[in-house]
């Protein structure tokens, strides 16, 4: 069985590449990026493919049986893409597309889901065999910014009193590489996120355990809290999102006590302390 990987040298899928590698499967796997040169290093068979150019995909698509259709990182532009790659897909005959999607596509007012949900229908509408995995927020998304955070003496957002069920993206891997190496997940969607939902309190302890001195967390209003990432030289609308999501995530939207992404890797979920940890240590910061 082939297994193709698109976004292969994205920081998802790198780590599905490398689960892959590791499960013996390296001489399955084609690795499909848009730009090859990047992805020597993989281990794997790399073909170019890019979500914006269909020329690229059939040809990449050849002989593939199974697609894990890891979602695009251009907002606005991500339905128009997903759609060349489940055309390309059908038309080279591929049998079955696992989607990275969102946290409760249907449901959540987060406004990055209307393009997952849409995915999500047209790859039922393909008539492919399919398996949804809709994964919550990455604790990265919360520890990318903890080593400055340390060194600024505090931490900002817009969680309030919420809180969010945060994994891993190594744990959203493993989800991936037991779907796309198990059997029984056909017409199957799944909600994945991490066992325990964390506050904004559970990160600042988390951070101040690893850093060794206390770093608090300082909710600020989603204006004033985008204002302060512009300053740090976001782009307004990048700005804008990430204020937003934080202030949707402090009323629960992304909480999810399902526990299905344990049960799918076969382990509980990573603590939001060992993420942090990690974190400054990669980033050099003493502990």
């Amino acid at each position: 069985m082939t297994i193709a990987i698109t976004g292969a040298t994205g920081q998802l899928g790198r780590i599905v590449v490398a689960d892959l590698v590791k499960a013996g499967r390296a001489a399955d796997i084609v690795a499909l990026v848009r730009s090859p040169a990047k992805a020597t290093d993989l281990g794997v068979a790399v073909r170019e493919a890019d979500y914006s150019r269909p020329e690229t995909l059939s040809p990449a698509l050849a002989g593939v049986d199974t697609l894990l259709l890891i979602s695009s990182s251009e907002i606005g532009q991500r339905l128009a893409q997903h759609k060349n790659v489940i055309a390309a897909a059908k038309a080279a005959g591929v049998s079955r597309i696992v989607y990275t999607s969102i946290l409760h596509a249907d449901t959540t007012p987060i406004d990055l889901a209307p393009e997952h949900l849409a995915t999500e229908a047209e790859i039922k509408a393909s008539g492919l065999t399919y398996t949804i995995l809709r994964n919550g927020w990455y604790t990265e998304n919360a520890t990318g910014s903890v080593a400055g955070a340390v060194a600024a003496g505090a931490l900002i957002g817009s969680l309030g009193a919420g809180r969010i069920s945060w994994a891993p993206r190594a744990d959203y891997a493993a989800a991936a590489v037991a779907v796309l190496l198990g059997a029984g997940y056909d017409g199957k969607t799944y909600e994945l996120a991490g066992d325990t939902a964390y506050s904004a309190e559970d990160l600042s302890a988390a951070v101040s355990a690893a850093a060794g001195k206390q770093v608090p967390y300082n909710s600020l209003p989603p204006a004033a809290y985008a204002d302060i990432l512009k300053s740090f030289g976001l782009p307004d609308f990048l700005a804008a999102a990430l204020a937003s999501w934080d202030d949707e995530a402090s009323k629960g939207v992304l909480v999810n006590n399902s526990r299905e992404l344990s049960r799918l890797i076969g382990r509980p979920t990573t603590p939001l302390k060992d993420t942090v940890a990690a974190a400054l240590t990669a980033a050099s910061v003493p502990a």
